[in-house]
């Protein structure tokens, strides 16, 4: 065997293990959804009662229940996705197990004050799903003699922080075709690749730093206890601090706002995945920091309640 061909069989070795490698790699889990103004202008809406202050809201049950196109743009974006290795979550049969979803969180109540859970419908489809990124679609189709096109934008968000990550918008060619699918793709095709590109940079960017929450903790008045009490050498809210330290990714937090009464915690970077492997949320985080505090020496119960996919508060005091 010669020196040249041995140098070759290395390298193409060397390419079979690094491109088995980036085949292994963890993807974001994504959903599709239409944006909330395609939504508005199709009349796909719902009042929902945002502890008393009603909000407008998109109705994706309406919609993907009566609109065929809309159930055919998503279908072949979750084809385009799919093609280049990214899984999705069906919004068509999220939005069905929401409705017993629903049913379950009106049987719950505070143990005390029989408050009801305040989660929005959206925040509960997205915690249903489990979907890293969310991506909003809105297009319009524009016809100008026997030719048609389609100018669309497409976003993707952070399912928890709610910020953008990606984008692509633009305007396709004029085709013979009057199939929307059809000319979605003709439209996108030239953006996907540097859009998915820029999903996972996302995505690898929160395996390395973690996933970006909010801790928002509350002393119920009839608590014995205030985040001022010292156990030991430290006041209560150190020792959250310290323990927010050691569990977050690289140490890393922002401590917004901070009284006796309240503590507000911002950019809290949690693990994507349990030690176990599975998926870690905002809400398991905060659980564990509530057995933390429930345990001795200080034997704090505390009240967790979801306040959105990316969002805890802790009542400390009482359940």
């Amino acid at each position: 065997m010669s020196m040249k061909f041995r140098a070759l069989l290395s390298i193409a070795i060397l390419a079979i293990c690094f491109l088995s490698a980036m085949g292994q790699a963890k993807k974001p889990t994504l959903m599709v959804v239409p944006s909330d103004a395609w939504c508005k202008e199709h009349g796909f809406e719902q009042t929902f009662d945002n502890q008393g202050t009603p909000e407008q809201i998109p109705d994706y049950k309406a919609a993907v229940s009566t609109d065929k196109q809309l159930n055919a743009v998503i279908s072949k974006i979750n084809t385009l996705m799919a093609d280049r290795g990214f899984p999705l979550k069906d919004l068509q049969q999220n939005v069905k197990s929401i409705s017993n979803l629903s049913a379950e969180d009106r049987l719950i109540t505070s143990k005390k004050s029989g408050a009801a859970i305040t989660e929005s419908p959206l925040d509960r489809l997205r915690r249903t799903a489990k979907a890293d990124i969310i991506l909003e679609i809105d297009w319009t189709v524009n016809t100008v003699g026997p030719k048609s096109s389609i100018t669309y934008n497409l976003r993707a968000l952070d399912a928890y922080s709610n910020k953008q990550v990606a984008g692509a918008e633009g305007t396709g060619k004029g085709s013979f075709s009057t199939e929307l699918p059809v000319l979605l793709e003709e439209a996108v095709q030239d953006h996907m690749d540097s859009f998915v590109e820029r999903l996972q940079a996302h995505f690898d960017d929160l395996l390395t730093n973690g996933r970006e929450v909010v801790l928002d903790m509350r002393i119920f008045d009839s608590s014995a206890v205030d985040f001022e009490k010292e156990y030991g050498d430290y006041e209560l809210s150190e020792v959250i601090d310290n323990w927010l330290a050691d569990n977050c990714v690289n140490h890393r937090f922002s401590k917004s706002d901070a009284t006796e009464s309240m503590i507000l915690y911002e950019q809290v970077r949690i693990p994507l995945y349990k030690s176990n492997g599975m998926a870690q949320d905002t809400y398991g985080f905060a659980r564990e920091l509530a057995r933390f505090l429930g345990a001795a020496p200080y034997n704090i119960p505390v009240k967790t309640v979801n306040r959105g996919l990316g969002r805890c508060l802790l009542i400390l005091g009482e359940k």
